[in-house]
C-alpha cells in the first residue's frame, strides 16, 4: 500500500498535534499563558505539518518562528516546536533544492540557538556547535534520502516510511510520561525519542549505522533515563533483525548478535541482578530471535530477486529463439521462392536466347533480347533476396547506381509504349544511397503499374529532385489514350512503395489528378525514422 495525498498530511497534522499535547500534558500555568491555551499552541504547532510535505520550507520557517516565539513566553509548546522543527528541515532537506535546504537550516540553527540559550547569557562554543548540528543532521539525512540512498533494487519506500512511522510510535507511547523525571529538559528527551524511531526509516539502507546508532542510544538512556531503556531495547532489536535482513556475511552476523547480546546486558542487568544460566539463555534466544526472522526475509528477497533473474533470462531465451526461428523460417522460403521462380525464369532465358540467335534483327530480336537480360537481372535480385533473408542486418548489395536505373527503367518503359518524359535533377547524386535506391524502385514500381492500368501511348511525366537533404519523387501520366481492359492487381506494389517510404521517415501519397490522370508523389528524407 502507497500512502498518498491528503491522508498522510492529516496524519502528519494530527501526529504534531498529539505530540504537543503529550508533551504538556503535565505542564500547568506559565507566566505569560494560562493551562487553558495549552490546545490552541498545540493546534498552532501541530497543524502546520499537515503542508510539510508540499511546502517544507515555508513551515521551517514557520516553526522557526514559533519556537521563538514560545521560548520567549515560556510556553511547554517550544519543547514541541523543536522536535518538529528538525522533522520539518530532513523533509526540506528531501523534497526541496540546496537553496531551500540552506534557508530552512539556517533559521532553524538560529532558532534553536535562541531556544537553548537562557535570558541575559550568551552562547558558548558547545551551545553554538549544538544549535547548528542538531538542524544540520535531519537536512543532510533528508538530501541523502534525496538521492540514491542504497543499493536497494526496489524503490518503493512503503517499508521504510512504516518502519520509521512505527519507530515513532514506540518510542512516544512508550517514554512520553518520564520526559519531565529526567536532568535533560523535555524536548531534548522528546527529540532524541522521536529521532530515535525515525531512524529505523532508513534502516534497510543503513543497517550497519542505525544499529550503531541505537546501540548508542540504548547506553544513553541506560546512563541519564531509566525508564526508556526498554523502549531502547526493543528499538535495538529491531535493528539488529533489520541488518540480519540487509546483510548475508556470517561474519557481520556474528558481529551483530555478540553487540545485540551486549547491549541487551547492559540494559537488563543492574547491580543486583543475579545472573543465571537460564537467564543467559533466554537473553540469548531474544537475540537470536530477530536475526532469524531477518535472516528468512533476506533469504526469500534474494530467492526473489533470482527467480525474477532467472524468469528474465528466460525470457530472453525465447526472444532469441523466436527470432532464430523466424530467420529459419525466412531462409526457408527464400530457398523455395529461389527454386521455383529461378527454374522458371532461367528456362525462358535460354529459350529466349535461343530464340534471339534464330530471329532476324528487328523489333523482335530486340524484344528477346530485352527479355533476356531482364530475366538475367531478375536471377541476380533473387540471389540478393536471399542473402537478406538469410542475414536481415546486412545491406542489400546495388547492382547498379539508382540514377542509372531510374534512367534504364524510364528507356524501357518507353520500348515497352508509354511516352516518358523523365526529369532528373544532376543534384540528386550528393542524396544519400539509401534514399536514391528508394527513389530507383518507386520509379520502377509506379512506371510499371502506369503501364499496367493506362496502357501504351499513355504520357508519363516523372521527376526526381533534391528536398532538403533528401529526394522528392513524382511520376504524373495523362488519361489511356484509348479504353483498355484493365489488368488484375493485387495492391502490393502500392502497399510496398508505402512500406518502403514509411522505413525512411518519408511520405506518399497516390491518386487521381483530377484531369483524368494519376499522381504518385514520395517525399524521401535523409535519414530513417527512429
Amino acid at each position: 500500500m502507497r500512502w498518498r495525498g491528503v491522508p498522510l498530511d492529516v496524519l502528519l497534522a494530527v501526529s504534531g498535534v498529539a505530540l504537543d499535547l503529550f508533551t504538556t500534558a503535565h505542564a500547568g500555568d506559565t507566566t505569560y499563558l494560562p493551562v487553558e491555551a495549552n490546545l490552541p499552541m498545540g493546534l498552532l504547532a501541530g497543524l502546520p505539518m499537515g503542508f510539510v510535505r508540499s511546502r517544507p520550507v515555508p513551515v521551517t520557517l514557520y516553526l522557526a518562528a514559533l519556537l521563538v516565539i514560545t521560548d520567549q513566553l515560556g510556553s511547554y509548546t517550544s519543547n514541541t516546536a523543536q522536535i518538529l522543527l528538525c522533522v520539518a528541515v530532513g523533509v526540506a532537506g528531501f523534497r526541496s533544492g540546496r537553496r531551500g535546504t540552506v534557508v530552512a537550516a539556517a533559521a532553524a540553527i538560529a532558532a534553536t540557538a535562541v531556544n537553548i540559550a537562557d535570558p541575559g547569557i550568551a552562547l558558548t562554543v558547545n551551545s553554538w556547535m549544538y544549535s547548528v548540528l542538531l538542524p544540520v543532521v535531519p537536512a543532510v539525512l533528508g538530501a541523502y534520502l534525496r538521492g540514491s540512498a542504497g543499493p536497494l533494487e526496489e524503490r518503493d519506500v512503503t517499508p521504510d516510511a512504516l518502519l520509521a512511522a512505527g519507530g515513532v510510535a514506540i518510542t512516544v507511547l512508550s517514554t512520553w510520561t518520564t520526559w519531565h523525571s529526567g536532568s535533560q529538559p523535555v524536548w531534548v528527551v522528546g527529540l532524541l525519542a522521536v529521532v530515535g524511531g525515525l531512524s529505523l526509516g532508513v534502516a534497510r539502507r543503513l543497517p550497519g549505522l542505525v544499529l550503531l546508532g541505537q546501540g548508542v542510544l540504548l547506553v544513553c538512556a541506560d546512563t541519564y533515563l531509566n525508564e526508556a531503556v526498554n523502549t531502547c531495547v526493543i528499538l535495538t532489536l529491531i535493528s539488529v533483525g533489520v541488518f540480519a535482513m540487509r546483510v548475508a556475511s556470517a561474519a557481520w552476523l556474528v558481529a551483530a548478535y555478540a553487540a545485540g547480546c551486549m547491549l541487551t546486558a547492559i540494559a537488563v542487568v543492574g547491580e543486583g541482578t543475579e545472573v543465571t544460566p537460564f537467564r543467559v539463555g533466554v537473553l540469548m534466544m531474544l537475540v537470536a530471535t530477530p536475526i532469524a526472522i531477518g535472516r528468512y526475509l533476506g533469504m526469500r528477497q534474494a530467492a526473489a530477486a533470482a527467480e525474477r533473474l532467472r524468469a528474465e533470462e528466460a525470457a530472453r531465451a525465447a526472444v532469441a529463439q523466436v527470432r532464430a526461428d523466424q530467420l529459419a523460417e525466412r531462409e526457408r522460403i527464400a530457398r523455395d521462392v529461389h527454386d521455383i521462380v529461378a527454374h522458371h525464369v532461367g528456362a525462358m532465358v535460354l529459350r529466349a536466347s535461343a530464340a534471339r540467335y534464330t530471329a532476324p534483327d528487328g523489333p523482335v530480336a530486340d524484344a528477346l533480347s530485352d527479355i533476356r537480360e531482364t530475366g538475367h537481372q531478375v536471377l541476380q535480385d533473387l540471389r540478393d533476396l536471399l542473402d537478406l533473408l538469410r542475414e536481415p542486418e546486412r545491406q542489400p548489395h546495388l547492382l547498379a547506381d539508382p540514377t542509372d536505373v531510374v534512367r534504364e527503367s524510364a528507356e524501357r518503359m518507353a520500348a515497352a509504349g508509354l511516352v516518358v518524359d523523365l526529369h532528373l535533377d544532376p543534384a540528386t547524386d550528393q542524396a544519400p544511397l539509401t534514399a536514391r535506391a528508394s527513389a530507383a524502385r518507386i520509379v520502377q514500381e509506379g512506371l510499371t503499374n502506369v503501364l499496367k492500368h493506362a496502357g501504351p501511348g499513355t504520357r508519363v511525366s516523372v521527376s526526381v529532385a533534391p528536398e532538403g537533404e533528401g529526394l522528392s519523387v513524382e511520376i504524373r501520366n495523362g488519361p489511356p489514350p484509348t479504353v483498355i481492359e484493365r489488368l488484375p492487381s493485387s495492391g502490393r506494389g502500392l502497399a510496398g512503395m508505402r512500406e518502403r517510404v514509411r522505413a525512411l521517415g518519408g511520405t506518399l501519397s497516390a491518386g487521381p489528378d483530377g484531369e483524368g490522370g494519376w499522381l504518385l508523389a514520395a517525399s524521401l528524407p535523409a535519414r530513417s525514422a527512429t
